[in-house]
Formats: structure tokens, sequence, C-alpha cells
């Protein structure tokens, strides 16, 4: 006990924390959710800014004039201003910027010879298997046109500069040609380039790449071989901008030299936003394990480096002002050199707004600052309110403030506070009774400890077990909250149902928080001396190999591949009701946080377990033809909405595409269908733009058939099938002259033949031939069948179709005119790639189809074409008359 002279009283005990359970006045958050309201509203309600304008300023003169007569009428009129000032905002900035024209008179298919200067670095992208794809963004200054003239042109291009594998893939300079390393910003370039104008996928759901593109200033694609590109004197660009990416270049080649590849490929993308190294396959393990946000750089990175930041200014013994402000400029600096965009400056907002806050004590003001970083990221942009980013970042932080804190102060904090002037005897009595309780038993158990390891190690080491297990339950419960809070946004954006998130997070969270720091440690003193840098990249290392191995081995269950579709409006509603009843209820009585949390519970189950009602005509037979570029997908749902997809696109030949034409194509559209599951699937043949995208579709839709023809030899087929079996999925082989009902709909197989001999590889005319009837209509689908298979089936099944799949994507070896006359349809349809290399579809085909009197639709031009067939007519619907967008 310590003693005190008897002339001095003793310092008085420190004064017990408060624990505020009360809901708090949040009046920014309020601004910003009504601003939000007001803008949604702006977007859909069709009223002209000055009605918007005058009706704003009503409300916000009433609002003064009652603020201090009638208190709540003030504050819900001033909000009422707030939300029509959001939607004259958005009436006001207008849809969002257009594709760039400029270049499309250039964008013929031939060569055109281009200046310009390199506006985004390169980075390598995989190509086919003997050569590597450099991408960048590029702007032009000069085309010369075909007439011999040299016409100034300044538009965005992102370009894609093709080499051999020997050339292009070192990243030294110092001895190679400009043809054979990454260009660097600012540099200028002359070289001949095909230029092609971006094109979305024309289906429902799809991902609106030109609209992307327009966002970044890029306005056409273009290709070219490495060796053909001439560097040219001079420089154009931000001299800012070019020491910034030379000091992110510089970074990550420090990162190569103290990390081994596969290692420093994960920490590029963790520490500074390059994923230019990252493969498909490691991207989908993040991504099904619910961890992604580890990958990417997030606001999680930002709050991090802040944290340890603030933490060594001040054990530094910087004072809160100036540590404030070197940690918000630490988080600048950093947001600016990792090139990541909005979501990271949006963290860094926040943080900044935090951070500013606490200067003013007001450390509980946490969703007062999320709110004036939402309301002032909308006020620069309010088109930003629709993406997934800004909702998902925004909604993060809501729940772990509105919903996670709240909690933790009525549970572990009473307790941490326990723990707090650990030496002092004084302290205890000025505790709530349980907490002093605790505190005294606490110090029990380090009295009887005392007698092995002595009376200050005792203490210290029940203080800290006891700390860690708080934290620990503090970090799983805000990871469940979150997984319960992201489950809505997480189902409709990314159609995933993240089962294995909570147990994935609370091991790589506190990882990363170690991660974060070694690296960026290692990185720095990588710059003085490597030695001195070894200590912190082996600790890196340790964290990182915890990390990969807990991703891969959660990821890699059967229970994290679960895909859900896009959820029905009700249950939007619902799940969205949840949360706000969540929020309300934090600070509220124990049996009202129970049923807000239990509502969130309900609606997380609901949203992974309960499939929503699939978007189909009963009663007809559906035959939608999907937009995969050149390739073949169909879909067909039968009269009793049984589903069975034929083939799932895919790369023409297998070429390196970072790509996953069922993830990122086929699935969106069924997704958007509110098809979650699929009765069957069919590949009509071994060819990549038919089979490249079912692996996908397989584990995403889990069909309970998989039916294929003929099995030449093929590795692709082979871990197809090796896949349908691991997945529990039954592998049927169909012959010519299988005949069944599918769910109403009369199934025929018309090839081929069990006896057709194989070739080598996959061939067209190994394609299965379907016909599906219902009622007196019929379609006719022939994958890729030639003239052989063609004429075999017109003699021997003499089919009669009303719609018919045209062979071969409109190639000159199928379409025969024994085929027409045979099926006699009145209506077609040609899958097929917008301005393909292949020249498809051949005019002498879309001439005999004419001739025939055959009315075509083609993906290229009229995107995903719907038929439904009623027993009597056909009907064909268009995409825009179909779903919504």
């Amino acid at each position: 006990m310590p003693s005190w002279p008897l002339n001095k009283q003793p310092p008085a005990p420190p004064t017990p924390p408060e624990f505020q359970l009360k809901p708090t006045r949040q009046p920014l958050l309020w601004a910003a959710l009504a601003y939000s309201a007001g803008i949604v509203a702006g977007t859909y309600v069709g009223r002209p800014p000055s009605w918007w304008m005058a009706a704003g300023v009503a409300f916000l003169g009433a609002g003064l004039y009652f603020v201090r007569r009638r208190k709540w009428l003030g504050v819900g009129l001033a909000l009422g201003a707030f939300f029509l000032a959001g939607a004259l905002h958005i009436q006001l900035r207008g849809p969002a910027s257009p594709l760039d024209t400029t270049l499309q008179p250039f964008a013929y298919g031939g060569a055109v010879q281009m200046t310009a200067h390199v506006t985004r670095e390169g980075r390598f992208r995989e190509g086919s298997s003997n050569e590597v794809r450099q991408s960048l963004d590029v702007e032009t200054e000069e085309i010369d046109t075909e007439d011999g003239k040299r016409v100034a042109v300044h538009s965005g291009v992102r370009l894609g500069i093709y080499g051999e594998l020997p050339d292009i893939v070192s990243r030294s300079e110092a001895a190679l040609t400009p043809a054979k390393r990454l260009f660097r910003y600012g540099e200028r370039v002359r070289l001949p380039v095909k230029l092609k104008p971006p094109r979305n996928f024309r289906n429902p759901g799809a991902f609106d790449y030109q609209g992307y593109l327009a966002a970044n200033g890029i306005g056409a694609l273009g290709s070219a071989k490495a060796e053909d590109v001439q560097l040219l004197p001079g420089f154009a660009g931000s001299r800012l901008e070019l020491w910034r990416t030379r000091i992110h270049s510089g970074i990550i080649a420090k990162i190569h030299t103290l990390w081994p590849p596969p290692q420093a490929a994960l920490i590029d993308a963790m520490v500074i936003g390059e994923e230019a190294f990252i493969d498909r396959d490691t991207r989908v393990d993040f991504q099904r394990s619910g961890t992604y946000h580890i990958l990417v750089v997030s606001g999680m990175n930002v709050t991090i480096l802040a944290f340890v930041a603030f933490w060594t200014l001040r054990r530094l013994r910087f004072g809160q002002i100036p540590a404030t402000l070197l940690t918000i400029l630490f988080c600048v600096a950093y947001a600016f050199l990792t090139e990541v965009g909005a979501p990271v400056w949006r963290a860094t907002l926040m943080c900044a707004i935090y951070l500013g806050t606490r200067l003013l004590y007001r450390d509980r003001a946490m969703l007062n600052a999320l709110g004036a970083a939402a309301l002032g990221l909308l006020v620069f942009d309010p088109r930003q309110l629709f993406t997934a980013s800004f909702q998902m970042t925004f909604v993060c932080v809501l729940v772990v403030a509105a919903i996670g804190l709240p909690l933790i102060d009525r549970t572990s904090r009473p307790y941490r506070q326990a723990l707090a002037h650990w030496g002092s005897d004084d302290y205890g009595p000025t505790l709530p009774p349980r907490v002093a309780q605790f505190r005294v038993d606490l110090r029990m158990i380090a009295s009887r400890l005392a007698r092995f390891v002595g009376e200050t190690w005792s203490l210290r080491l029940v203080r800290g077990v006891t700390l860690i297990g708080l934290r620990t339950y503090e970090l799983l419960l805000v990871s469940v909250v979150m997984q319960m809070g992201l489950a809505l946004p997480m189902a409709y954006y990314f159609h995933r149902a993240t089962t294995i998130g909570l147990p994935a997070n609370v091991t790589v969270v506190p990882l990363t928080q170690l991660l974060m720091p070694a690296a960026i440690v290692t990185i720095t003193l990588g710059y003085v001396s490597l030695l001195l840098a070894k200590l912190p990249a082996l600790l890196t290392t340790l964290a990182l190999q915890a990390i990969t191995g807990t991703v891969h081995g959660l990821g890699g269950l059967r229970l994290a591949d679960l895909r859900v579709a896009t959820p029905s409006i009700a249950m939007i509603v619902a799940a969205s009701a949840a949360l706000i009843l969540a929020m309300i209820c934090a600070r509220r009585r124990a049996w009202l946080v129970t049923s807000g949390l239990l509502a969130m519970l309900l609606a997380a189950t609901a949203l992974a377990l309960i499939p929503p009602q699939q978007i189909v005509h009963t009663g007809v037979l559906e035959v939608t033809s999907i937009d995969v570029g050149e390739g073949d997908s169909i879909l067909l749902v039968t009269p009793q909405g049984r589903t069975l997809l034929v083939d799932a696109g895919g790369p023409v030949w297998g070429s390196g595409s970072q790509l996953d034409f069922g993830e990122d194509v086929v699935a969106p559209y069924l997704w958007t269908r509110r098809i979650s599951r699929l009765d069957a699937v069919a590949i009509s043949h071994g060819h990549s733009d038919h089979i490249g995208g079912m692996p996908a579709i397989l584990k995403d839709f889990r069909p309970k058939e998989l039916w294929i023809g003929l099995l030449p030899p093929s590795r692709a087929l082979d871990n197809l099938i090796a896949e349908a079996d691991a997945l529990g999925i039954k592998v049927v082989r169909h012959w010519e002259g299988d005949e069944f009902n599918l769910g109403g709909a009369n199934v025929a197989v018309l090839f081929p033949p069990q006896n057709w001999p194989t070739a080598l590889a996959p061939k067209n005319n190994d394609s299965m031939v379907l016909q599906v009837s219902y009622g007196k209509t019929s379609v006719l689908l022939e994958g890729d069948a030639e003239k052989a298979v063609e004429r075999r089936i017109a003699s021997l099944h003499h089919p009669k179709a009303d719609l018919l799949k045209v062979g071969h994507h409109g190639s000159a070896t199928s379409t025969t005119s024994e085929i027409l006359a045979s099926v006699k349809p009145s209506l077609a349809v040609i899958s097929v790639g917008y301005r393909n290399t292949y020249g498809l579809p051949k005019e002498d085909v879309l001439q005999r189809l004419q001739d025939s009197g055959v009315h075509v639709y083609r993906t290229d031009i009229n995107g995903a074409v719907t038929f439904y067939l009623d027993g009597h007519t056909v009907t064909a619907i268009l995409p825009s008359l179909q779903w919504p967008d």
C-alpha cells in the first residue's frame, strides 16, 4: 500500500466511468440520410429543378421559424429542406458522363497510327500460353487518317500491348528496348493500334462496363504488338502525378526485393493497392471466405494505419493536436499513394472527421462523423449514393457505430474499465457493484498466482489475459453484427452468403492489424538496410502465411460456396427494416436489443437459405439466347418452371482472359431472374466458347444433372466431369433417339448416335442437337453442328421447328439449305460476338435465312433475346421489354 506524508492528502480516486445507454442525438447523420433520400427521389420522381428549389427554400424558412417555437417541427422541416436539396442537386448534376465517342470514327477494325501519352502506368496481365499482355491507359494526341492526314484527337484509350513471354516479363528496364518493358506515366508513344468501342454484354443484370470506362475517361479499347511501339521524346502530364507514380512503383519494386513473388503479390495488394499480380483463384478464395476486404486496400487499412500512427505519436509525447494533424496527414499521403480511389478517400475523410471531433472532446461522435463524411461526399458527387462501394462502406461503419459499439458499451466495456488503474486500491469502490466485484475477483486470483510468479507479474498476467479475452469477445461481437448487417448488400451486389465470414474474419482481421504496420516498417527499413528489415519482414511473412492458410482452408470448404439470387423487393424491405430496428433498439432496454438482433439474424438467415420466387412465365416454353459474345449460352424454362441451361459461353480457343463467362456474364443474368438453382445443364460440345463458363455455373447453381454427348479426349471436358462428380451432380449421357419429358416440354435428342466416331480433340460436329417442343411449337438447338450433321438430321429425322438456334454462330459451315428446307423456321437467333474477328455471321448465311422467310435476331445487335412458345405461336421479346436492367 502506498504511504503518504501526514501533512498531505492522497490523490482523489479516479473518476468512475460513465455509461451512456440512452439514444444520442446525431443531427449530421439524420441530415445525410435526408439528403440521400432526396437524391433517390430526384432520380426517380420527375419534377423540374425549380420545383425542388422553391420547396426547399420554403421548408428551410419554415424550419428556421419553428426551431425555437416548436423544436421537433423545426427539425422536421430542416430535414425536409435537406431532402429537397438532395433532389435538386442530383437533377442539376444530371446523368453520369456519357461515353466519349471521339474515337469511334477510327474504330473500324483496321490499324490506325496513333500518338499518345501514358496516363496510367502499364500493368502485366496474363495472355495466352506464350504471351503476356501489358495493360495501360493513354490519352491520344494525334491519329493518322486513311488519307494520310494527322488529326488532333484527345480521348482516353485502354490499351493492351501484347508481347512474347521472354520479351516482356522482365521488370528490369536497364537494357530493354521501349517495346519490351512497362510503360511509365507521362511517356509519349507512337504505335499502330486497332481500336474498338467498349460494349456491355446486353443482358439484364450485366455489369456496366461502358459506364465504368466512361467514369475513368476511357472512350475506346485498343490492342497493339509490343514490337511496334515507338517511344517518343518528351513528357506529357502532371508533375505531381509523375512524382506519385514513381514513389508507387518504387515501393512495389522494394516489396518484390524483400519478399518472394507469391508473398510479394499479396503484400502489393494488401498494403499499396497493386492487384496486377493477384490471380483469379486467389481472389475467389478471399471472396468465398468473406475476407475480400483484406485483399484490397479499403477503409480498414486506413483505420489500422491511423490507429498505429496516432498511438506511436502519443507514445513519442506528441500533444493531441499535433498527433491528430500528423495522423490525418499520414492517412492522406497513404490514400494519395495507393491509387485505389474513392473507397480509400472516403475512409480518409471519415477518419479525419472522427479525429477532429476527438479534439472537441466528442469521443462518441462516430455516427455524427459518419454523417458529416457522407454528406460531404454526396455534396461533391451525389451519384456515389448508387454505387456498391459507397453503400458497403457506410453500411459497415453504420452497423459498427450504431449497433456494435452500443453492445460493447453495455457488455464488455464496464469490465474493461475494471482493469483501469490496476494498481490503485481506491478505484474499485467507485465502480458499479457488479464491476467492482469482478475487479475484486480478479485481484484475488492474482494474489493466489503471486505465490508462483510474484505480485508484480501476477497482476500483469491476470490483467493481460482478461484484457485479451475481453478484446476477443468484442472482435467476435462486432464481426457477428457486421456479418448480419452486410448480409443484404452482399446478397444484392455479390450474390454471396458469407457463411464462414465470421470465423474467417475473427482470425484474419487481427492478423491484418499485425501485418499492416509490420509491412510498412519493413518497407521503410528496406530503404535503409536490408539487414534491419529482416526481422519485421519475418513477422510480416508469418502473419501473411496465417492469413492465406485461413483463407484457403475456410474458402475451400463446400459450405463457403453458397451463392444467392437477387433478393425480392419484399426481402429487401424486410432486411432493411430489421437493420433499422436493431439500430434503434441498440441503446434501449435489453429485451428490445435482443429483439433487434434476432430480427437481423432472421433476415440474414432468410437471405442465405430461402430462395426468392423465380421470375418466369409459367404455361409457356421460354428460350433465351444470352449475350455471351462469341459463344453460346441458352436458357430454357419449361411450362412447369423447370430450368435447363445449354452451354455457358467462354473465351474463344481458350485464350487468356480475366473474364469468367460463367461467373461474370451468365450467372448475373440468372441471378437477376432470381434463379438460385438449375434443374439441368447441357454442353453441346467441348469447345471453350461453349463450356468455358460451365465450371462456375456448376458451383454457383448446383444443377441436378449435367447432360453430355460425345466425349473426345479433352482436359476441359475431363475437368468438368470431375467437378460435377465432386459436387454430387449426376452426369447423364444422351444419344440420338433419346426422348423424354422435362417439366411439360418434350426433349428429343437428334444427334449424336452412340457409334459416331470421335476425333483426338473436340470438333464442331460433336455437337449434341436438341429439339424441345411444347404443344405445336418447338425449337431446334444445333450447337456448332456443321453441314454433315445438318444433312444427316434433315434426312433421318425431318425436324420441324418454329425457332432455330443457328449453328456455329452463323458460319458458312452451317445453316445449309437442306436443314432450312426441313425445319422451316419462322424465327432464328444467332449468338455472335460484336464486331468479331471472324466476320460472323456470314452474308451468305443471312441471305439463305432471308430467302427462306426467316426473321433473324442476333445477340450482337439485339442483346439477350427471349422467345415464348405457347404451344401455338412464338413471340420474341428484346431485353428492354423483359426485366428491369
